[in-house]
Formats: structure tokens, sequence, C-alpha cells
């Protein structure tokens, strides 16, 4: 019987025939392995190993369920990691590698490093645009770091932050943009909140046609160019009218209220990956109809969909091949 609550997974996915057969079923949907080398599609299976065994001659003739997805050379068990995956997916603030490592028995290396695979999992790569003709979108940008007053004087020397003035330059920005009706979000660290790189953003993941809003930054001062354009300024209003970024502001106080509170530190070069996990959370939260209610075993279907060829190694994620790529 298929999981509803936390209870009820950890009874089912403690037996390791289940998870097998739910990564099988989510790995390959028409009940056909597929080898992953060759992509012939009648495999022996093995069940010792619970492997299959293609029937060409090549290297790596064996593969299993693991093989081209997050769970590639783990050595953890399925078991774990599918409990991890469904807290992750349904703990509206995130959970933090201590308290994975607590309860699934491994160690906060390890616990750490299987929180970044799953934020992999959960990254949408969606090319499927928000808003259109008819629709509204909100646009806003926020700044993610800690305080100056409370960094080390050392680190801050190395950062050139030594002057107080100089606060923003410890600061990463984000932007997204909020689709009113579709209760959607699109997120991205960006390298600077110039006009090129905003406006860019908002083309690349919003519908022509779209009305958007926007607060009086100057980095959208000419996107009138582009869609219908509506400014609040801050200065003088938060509200006025339909006319207001709430939507969006809502998302970075949920997004803040999960690094500040759950993850406490994240340094810039992981920030698109936290990123990623919060607008998986936001996109798929539902609405109050019962039509549009989405249960904590749904979003654990679609996180578990998304593990399917998707590969990060430590060494990607610790930087020793170079900065991470966002998709």
């Amino acid at each position: 019987m298929k999981p509803k609550t936390l209870q009820d997974a950890v009874k089912y996915f403690a037996d390791p025939e289940n998870c097998m057969k739910w990564l099988v079923a989510k790995r390959w949907p028409d009940g056909v392995p597929m080898c992953p080398t060759c992509g012939r599609g009648d495999a022996t299976y093995l069940p010792r190993s619970q492997k299959w065994q293609c029937k060409s001659a090549h290297k790596s003739r064996q593969f299993s369920a693991r093989v081209g997805t997050i769970f590639e050379d783990s050595p953890i068990a399925l078991e774990k990691w599918l409990l991890a995956l469904w807290m992750v997916c349904n703990c509206k603030n995130g959970i933090s590698s201590y308290e994975i490592a607590r309860t699934v028995g491994v160690t906060q290396k390890s616990a750490w490093f299987m929180l970044h695979r799953i934020r992999l999992a959960m990254q949408s790569g969606s090319l499927m645009k928000v808003g259109g003709p008819g629709s509204t979108v909100e646009a806003d940008e926020t700044v993610i770091g800690g305080k100056l007053k409370n960094m080390h004087g050392r680190r801050r020397r190395e950062m050139g932050l030594a002057r107080e003035g100089a606060y923003n330059r410890n600061k990463t920005i984000v932007m997204g943009v909020l689709d009113r009706d579709a209760r959607q979000v699109r997120a991205t660290v960006l390298p600077a909140a110039r006009r090129s790189t905003m406006e860019a953003m908002v083309r690349n993941h919003v519908e022509p046609g779209t009305t958007m809003m926007t607060d009086a930054h100057v980095g959208y001062d000419q996107l009138k160019n582009y869609f219908p354009h509506e400014v609040i300024n801050h200065m003088e209003a938060y509200v006025r009218g339909q006319v207001h970024t709430n939507g969006i502001e809502n998302f970075w106080s949920l997004l803040k209220r999960g690094l500040n509170g759950t993850y406490v530190s994240v340094e810039p070069f992981h920030l698109f990956r936290y990123v990623d996990e919060q607008v998986f959370r936001y996109n798929n939260r539902g609405g109050k109809k019962r039509e549009d209610r989405i249960t904590d075993a749904d979003r654990f279907d679609l996180a578990l969909s998304g593990v399917v060829g998707k590969r990060l190694t430590l060494a990607e994620v610790t930087g020793k091949t170079g900065t991470p790529t966002q998709a």
C-alpha cells in the first residue's frame, strides 16, 4: 500500500524489497529495464544481487536501478535514501544534515552530501515559462547573507570588507518571478543586480503579453518595452489596488526562514541548490481546494521522478572540479 505519512514511509521503506520496487517503477515506468550502456531492453534479472545483466557483450554489462540516478555509487542503503528524500520534500522549512544523520543513522558529512544530491533531484529544470496574456506576474529580488557585524574580523579582512559601507559585498543576489494565478515561482541566483541580468531573467522565465508587477528598482525600468508594466514605489506605499509584490516577498520569507533557522550558514557557492529546494516545495504545495491538494506522497513521487539522469559527485559539491553550474 502506498505510504501517506512519515510513519507509513518508515514502515514501508524499512523493507529493501519495497524500496527497490518503488525505484524500478520510477526508473522504468513501462516495466522494461533498459541497459544504460547500449539501450537494450531484454536484460536478465539476477535476483541475488538485485541487478540486471545485458545480453550484449560490452563493459558494465551488469547494472542496477541506481545506475544513472543520484543514488549511483552510494554505499548508503536505499531505504535510508528514500526516507531522507521523504523528509526533505515535506519539511516546510527544510531539514538539517545533523537531523538527517540522527534520524537515518549516517554521519553528518554523509547526510550533508545526501541532501545536496536530493536538491539536485528537486531541481525542476523546467523550460516552461510562467504567465501569458491576461496573467499577472510579480518580479522581485532579495539579498542573502549574514550581517557584517557578526563576521569574524579575519574573514572580513580576507573579503575586503573592513569598511562598514561595503556591507553589500558579502551578500548574494537572488531574483524570482511569481505567477499569481498558477502560484508558480521561478528563482535563480544572479551575479549582480544589474538591469541586463534582471531583464534577462524576466524575459527567460515569463511569457510575452504578461502584466508585470515590480518595485521601483532601476533594473526593471525598461521592462515596459517588453511587457505591460506596473510599478509600486515602496517609498510611498506597498499596495496600490492590485499593484504589489507581496506574493513573491512571501516566498522570500519562506526561503530565509529555512536558511536562517534550519541551515544557519550557507555559502554562496551552494546557495542555488537551497533555492531549488524551496522552489520545489513552494510549487508543489497545492491549494486549499480538495482538487488542488498535493499530499506528502505526491511530493515524494515528484521528487523521486527527478532522480533519473542526474549525477553529483563529492568533488563537484566541494568545488574541486570548478564552480557548479545551474541547470
